[in-house]
């Protein structure tokens, strides 16, 4: 007998017509009209789910540096490269037979990625990873990673000095031990004043180890200003003898056997590097902040400091906030007073005229050929065009003048504009 035929009418396919999310209301889209979207669907109920756009990437930068040796350190650096390659990092990443010195920005993921990559090596397994927002995305230019002889620029290398040997760098202190040691030292001074302004006892010393112009924008509290404009030329303690003593020097002179010096630098390589120095000049008692002012403002937050970071990316200045930040009303009244904490008489002054600059940050010199990082005020850099002093605006070759927050990029990109000192 002939199998039945179900002749009753089967359910038509149903669509679901589908908008796009409308535009933003503050964005501008030109591009054309989206057309509609028909899904075929099954007969069965369906249940819509909304998917998110996807969001911007955050971008963070990432510092981290270590002593330890390394055998091969060009394989290395081949190594190193063969991970990253897919993975959108900027920065620079050097290594040598000491070690690694490392600073980069890159998407949240691929930056994060790296570190613990490198962490899994036994060498590295212990690695101090700082990180901080990069608001505007990339904060280096391009990536470089490359075998280089010194880890930090110092005249006369740093291949002699005993980087890798612990005993020979200073003692290690944790931000909270770093910040006993600030208090304490707060009630030395305090006992000294009481002695009729006598420190011929003092016994402990605080010493920033960056570069001057880093001291401008933000120090610790009585510490002890930076005597060069750039680490490399640091001098500290190295007179050989008294006749070649510099009195600006607040090593010279000083009890070897029973001063503590406190050192401290941004992250804290320099400090390490230069402490090995110190070492072999007989000085006993050194420590330095681990992790630097960075890793001190993440734990501790701003006690004792005073106004903003430098650092050595396309940010150059973050207020302690960013760092450690806070909530609420505290956060308002933190972006109020941004890097404005003037208790400091030698904080902030403006290079050309001396006067209080409203804004902690630098700029460079519109010349090319001064290219001077220095503070300026507000009425200075109109009157100047972006110049550090009127010697430099009559320079050759002059860049535009910057608004603020802006980086001056190669000369290639100006060298075609009419930008020649004005005829007088």
């Amino acid at each position: 007998m002939a199998a039945a035929i179900d002749l009753r009418p089967r359910p038509r396919p149903r669509f679901v017509r589908v908008f796009p999310a409308p535009p933003r209301q503050h964005s501008l889209s030109l591009s054309p009209r989206p057309r509609t979207l028909l899904l075929r669907c099954s007969s069965s109920p369906v249940s819509a789910a909304v998917t998110k756009p996807p969001q911007p990437q955050e971008f963070i930068v990432v510092t981290f540096y270590k002593f330890v040796p390394v055998q091969d350190p060009r394989a290395e650096v081949a190594r190193h490269l063969h991970f990253l390659q897919g993975r959108d990092l900027h920065g620079r990443i050097y290594m040598n037979e000491q070690g690694i010195n490392a600073q980069y920005s890159g998407p949240h993921k691929d930056a994060i990625a790296y570190a613990d990559w490198l962490r899994k090596d036994h060498r590295f397994h212990d690695l101090l990873v700082q990180t901080s927002p990069s608001l505007c995305g990339h904060a280096f230019p391009r990536l470089k990673l490359r075998y280089k002889p010194s880890l930090v620029q110092l005249e006369g290398g740093c291949s002699h000095l005993p980087l890798v040997d612990p005993s020979m760098r200073a003692t290690p202190l944790t931000p909270s031990e770093w910040r006993e040691r600030l208090e304490a030292r707060k009630c030395l001074d305090a006992s000294l004043s009481e002695a009729a302004g006598d420190t011929s006892g003092k016994k402990l010393l605080l010493l920033d180890v960056r570069n001057d112009y880093e001291w401008d924008i933000g120090h610790f509290q009585g510490a002890q200003r930076p005597n060069v404009d750039c680490f490399r030329s640091t001098s500290f303690g190295l007179s050989e003898s008294e006749q070649e003593m510099d009195s600006s020097d607040p090593l010279n002179g000083i009890d070897k056997e029973n001063t503590d010096i406190l050192m401290y630098c941004t992250g804290g390589i320099r400090c390490d590097m230069y402490s090995t120095i110190l070492r072999k000049k007989g000085f006993r008692n050194l420590y330095t902040l681990k992790g630097g002012v960075s890793n001190y403002l993440k734990e501790e937050g701003s006690a004792g400091w005073v106004g903003n970071l430098f650092v050595f990316d396309g940010r150059l200045s973050l207020p302690p906030v960013t760092f450690k930040p806070v909530a609420g009303a505290a956060a308002a009244a933190a972006d109020d007073d941004e890097g404005r904490n003037r208790s400091s008489s030698e904080l902030g002054r403006c290079y050309a005229c001396g006067s209080e600059v409203v804004e902690l940050r630098h700029r460079n010199c519109a010349n090319i050929d001064c290219n001077r990082l220095y503070l300026c005020c507000r009425r200075c850099v109109g009157e100047l065009r972006g110049c550090c002093c009127q010697i430099c605006t009559a320079a050759p070759r002059l860049r535009p003048l910057l608004p603020p927050h802006q980086r001056y990029q190669k000369w290639h990109h100006y060298r075609h504009l009419d930008l020649g000192a004005p005829s007088s």
